[in-house]
């Protein structure tokens, strides 16, 4: 079984760029560079054959280059802790319908996706249950005048992700150009 997502690789110096913010929360475990991507669907464990069938079914997707945009950080959890922060991504059409066809082309797979809506992001720090949430809001204020200029993508990939004790490794499958 494979644990596979795909997602959107984040150029090495947006990644710098984000390193920057990447301090001043305790409790925070901070993505490398490596590790930070925008998620467009999450697939959760998948048998190899089926795999198959969605990296044949993710080949056929159309499309072109797009540009995202960060803005803002949030967290992710409720009023009483949040379990991860991120960057914000600009709402955008050709992103959400590559999101969407990423997810058609699971369900042609038979591969069933959680019905959520997307939120597309960057994660950039999973917290532990202890972390203050007087400090979260702190940084969050401290941070979320981010903001980035249109940044080119012209491929996306099929992640596969293996969790270990330190955090979660990430190997690219497949790659498809846009």
């Amino acid at each position: 079984m494979l644990r596979l997502f795909t997602a959107l690789p984040i150029p090495f110096d947006v990644a710098e760029t984000l390193a920057r913010r990447q301090s001043g929360l305790p409790g925070a475990r901070w993505r490398t560079a490596e590790q930070l991507h925008l998620t467009l669907a999450f697939y959760g464990e998948v048998d190899e054959r089926r795999a198959d069938d969605l990296a044949a079914e993710l080949s056929r997707i159309p499309g072109g280059p797009l540009d995202i945009a960060l803005k803002g950080v949030g967290t992710f959890g409720d009023a009483f802790r949040s379990h991860a922060v991120w960057a914000g991504v600009e709402p955008s059409e050709k992103l959400t319908v590559l999101a969407g066809r990423c997810r058609a082309a699971a369900e042609r797979a038979g591969i069933r996706t959680e019905p959520r809506t997307y939120r597309p992001h960057v994660t950039l720090a999973y917290l532990k249950t202890q972390t203050d949430p007087a400090r979260v809001g702190a940084w969050i204020t401290n941070h979320n005048l981010l903001a980035s200029p249109p940044i080119r993508i012209d491929r996306f990939g099929l992640y596969s992700s293996v969790l270990t004790d330190t955090g979660s490794h990430y190997d690219l499958e497949r790659e498809y150009p846009l």
